[in-house]
């Protein structure tokens, strides 16, 4: 839905969504990273390293509109971004980030809570100064009319996640229920739970930039610097 062409004639109503990624995306540039690693949860075939130039697209959506991540490069690699990774893809070139060389990730949602944070303590201890950006939703569970229909305990879930997100309270990250995450059709738990793996020393201080559920389904817009 951030994607206007994908949101079609619901595009204007996220208008206030995209303007936190935005700031978010101010944010990170702002740190100058010597790295950006981009995370975002991924089916079986997707999963893994994706390198700064890969190609992804939403035509699985009916769109005919291609994205890249970050500027090309010699060696795209042949895999095809995992849809998360396309709509960061198309943020990055919608911003003209040009701040620091990029690498996606795609994490398998499945992915149990410790080896999330395995994950984060290996990017945290790679060379340079490494800034995340990360990609998932909340429940897609907050309407009758929504993705995975209604489920009361979705509002309080997003609640939760709002409120660490916005903390950065990297303990109450990793204690997100990854089966009701599951449940609730929550696809950014296990790629938040790599964030903060990689935040574990970091002190970080967070920022709750926007938190709503158009059509039924938790959007977060938080910063940790």
């Amino acid at each position: 839905m951030l994607v206007p062409e994908v949101a079609a004639g619901a595009a204007p109503e996220m208008d206030a969504a995209r303007a936190a990624c935005t700031d978010a995306l101010g944010v990170l540039a702002a740190a100058r990273p010597d790295l950006l690693v981009v995370l975002g949860p991924a089916e079986q075939s997707r999963r893994g390293s994706f390198p700064q130039g890969a190609r992804g697209s939403f035509r699985g959506f009916g769109v005919d509109l291609d994205v890249r991540l970050g500027p090309a490069t010699d060696t795209p690699g042949e895999r095809e971004l995992p849809p998360s990774l396309a709509v960061a893809a198309w943020l990055l070139e919608r911003t003209g980030w040009s701040d620091a060389p990029i690498e996606g990730l795609g994490v398998g949602e499945p992915l149990a809570p410790e080896r999330c944070a395995d994950a984060g303590r290996e990017l945290a201890v790679r060379a340079g100064r490494t800034a995340v950006l990360v990609m998932g939703d909340a429940s897609a569970c907050r309407t009758l009319k929504a993705p995975g229909y209604l489920d009361e305990r979705a509002a309080p879930f997003d609640a939760e996640v709002a409120r660490v997100l916005g903390a950065a309270d990297v303990a109450g990250v990793k204690a997100l229920d990854a089966e009701l995450a599951y449940e609730l059709k929550a696809s950014g738990r296990a790629p938040w739970q790599v964030l903060a793996g990689a935040a574990e020393d970091a002190n970080l201080s967070g920022s709750l930039l926007y938190e709503a559920a158009p059509y039924g389904v938790g959007y977060v817009v938080a910063t940790w610097s």
